[in-house]
C-alpha cells in the first residue's frame, strides 16, 4: 500500500476512534521533547536539527521546492551578455535554461562552465584544458575583446543535465538520487508536463540544518520599522529579539524549548506554513501578517499590536462587507 492509501486508511480508523500505534519516529520525537524538559542534554540547535532529520523522511519534493513564480531562469535565445547579467543580478551559481517557456526546460548552466568557455574564447584555444606545470608560466594572455557576447546562449553549448521529478517524490529519495548522479538541480514536473518548481541540493540540505547564508547574501536587520508598514521582522528573527522589541512574551517555556525563530513560532500557531497575505493571531494580542513566504518557510512578517479590546489590529483592513 502506498502512502496515500495508508493515509486514507488512517483517516478512516481515526473517524471510528481507532488510533494507530505510534511509530518509531513518533517515539523518537516524544523522547526528544521529554529530554528537553528533563535534562537539557541537547542544545536548542541540536534538538532542532534532530527534529528536522526526523521530519525530513516525511517530506515530499513539493514541500521543498522553489515555486514556479520564484524560479530564476533564462531563455536559450538570450545573449551570453544577458546571461552574465542574470548571474550577477541573482547571485547564484546555477541558472536553468528553457526554450520559449519554463514548460520546456533545456538543462541548466553552471557559472564555472561559462567562465571556462569565456576563458577558452579569450585565449584563442579550441578547447580549455588544465595547464601542465611546464606551461603554466607561459599561459596565454586573455583577450576579452575576442569574446562575442551577442551570441545566443545555445551557441556556447555549456548546458548541463538536470533531473526531472514529480511533486509527490519523497525528498529523501531525491536527495539520494542527487548524490548518486551528481546532478544537484531538479525541475519539478506536474502530471501535465508543466514545470511546477525547482529543487537544488542546497534546498534539501537546508531542510535538515536550517537556512544557509553565504557571502553573497545581504546582511539585513532581522527586525526593522518601516514608515508605511510599521514593525517588520524576518522569519529567521530570534524570538527573544522580537519579544525585546515589542515588550511581550511570545513563547512560553515549553514552546521556547522547541522553537527559537519568529517563523517557527508562526508555523507552530498555524500548524502549517501560512501563505502570503495570511494573518495569524497570537494570544498575547498580536497579529502576524505574512508579507513574503514560499512553500517551505516564512521570509518576512508584519507585526500588528491589537489595541486592548479590539478584535483586529487597527492597521489591518477589514474584509469587504457583502
Amino acid at each position: 500500500m502506498d502512502d496515500r492509501g495508508a493515509g486514507w486508511l488512517q483517516s478512516l480508523r481515526s473517524r471510528f476512534g481507532f488510533e494507530a500505534a505510534p511509530t518509531l519516529r513518533d517515539a523518537l520525537e516524544e523522547a526528544l521533547r521529554a529530554e528537553s524538559l528533563a535534562t537539557g542534554a541537547f542544545s536548542v540547535q541540536e534538538r532542532e536539527m534532530i527534529s528536522r532529520i526526523l521530519r525530513f523522511g516525511a517530506l515530499r519534493v513539493e514541500d521543498c521546492m522553489v515555486p514556479r513564480a520564484d524560479i530564476i531562469a533564462i531563455d536559450e535565445k538570450e545573449t551570453l551578455g544577458r546571461l552574465l547579467e542574470r548571474f550577477t543580478e541573482a547571485g547564484v551559481s546555477r541558472i536553468p535554461v528553457y526554450r520559449e517557456t519554463l514548460d520546456d526546460p533545456r538543462g541548466m548552466i553552471h557559472i564555472k562552465d561559462l567562465v571556462r568557455w569565456l576563458t577558452t574564447k579569450a585565449t584563442g584555444q579550441s578547447e580549455q584544458k588544465p595547464l601542465s606545470a611546464e606551461t603554466a608560466m607561459a599561459r596565454p594572455v586573455l583577450n576579452l575583446a575576442a569574446i562575442d557576447l551577442s551570441q545566443p546562449i545555445a551557441s556556447a553549448n555549456v548546458n548541463r543535465q538536470v533531473l526531472y521529478v514529480p511533486p509527490s517524490m519523497p525528498a529523501l529519495s531525491l536527495f539520494l538520487r542527487m548524490q548518486s548522479t551528481r546532478i544537484h538541480l531538479a525541475m519539478v514536473i506536474d502530471e501535465y508536463g508543466g514545470t511546477d518548481g525547482l529543487v537544488s541540493i542546497e534546498d534539501l540540505v537546508e531542510e535538515i540544518v536550517g537556512e544557509i547564508e553565504d557571502e553573497h547574501d545581504k546582511d539585513v536587520a532581522s527586525i526593522s520599522r518601516d514608515a508605511k508598514l510599521g514593525l517588520v521582522a524576518l522569519g529567521r528573527a530570534p524570538i527573544a529579539e522580537v519579544e525585546a522589541e515589542i515588550g511581550l512574551t511570545l513563547a512560553d517555556t515549553e514552546m521556547a524549548e522547541e522553537i527559537d525563530t519568529l517563523g517557527g513560532l508562526i508555523f507552530k500557531l498555524a500548524g502549517r506554513v501560512p501563505i502570503r497575505g495570511e494573518i495569524i493571531p497570537h494570544p498575547a494580542g498580536l497579529e502576524f501578517e505574512v508579507l513574503d513566504a514560499d512553500a517551505r518557510r516564512l521570509k518576512k512578517i508584519r507585526i500588528h499590536v491589537r489595541p486592548a479590546g479590539s478584535a483586529r489590529a487597527s492597521n489591518v483592513p477589514e474584509p469587504p462587507k457583502a
